[in-house]
């Protein structure tokens, strides 16, 4: 399985959008650090066509410790959840499964 690396994107914005490399580097940049900062502080950001990334709230809860069996207090703390959009579900479900296997 191979993995779209951040170095690949820059490549991406670089060949599509024609601006410079250091550009097309700076243009990802700004935008993964606008994504990362409205998740921060609790927003949702939609990407229309993509998906939705929201951050979740989890309370706390009793876990076991899978090889003792000793109950653990789970602390509360925030998840970070994406929710395809429909687009993106069919795009992905329309790809043969011997297509996925680089």
């Amino acid at each position: 399985m191979n993995t779209l690396t951040r170095a690949q994107l820059t490549e991406a914005i670089y060949a599509t959008v024609g601006l410079s490399r250091n550009e097309s580097a700076d243009l990802l940049e700004l935008m993964l650090t606008r994504i990362s900062d409205a998740l921060t502080v609790g927003k949702s950001v939609k990407i229309s066509g993509f998906g939705t990334f929201s951050v979740r709230q989890k309370g706390r809860r009793i876990g076991r410790n899978p090889k003792t069996g000793v109950e653990v207090p789970i602390l509360p703390r925030r998840v970070l959840v994406f929710r395809p959009s429909q687009m993106l579900r069919e795009a992905v479900n329309a790809v043969p499964a011997s297509a996925n296997q680089d």
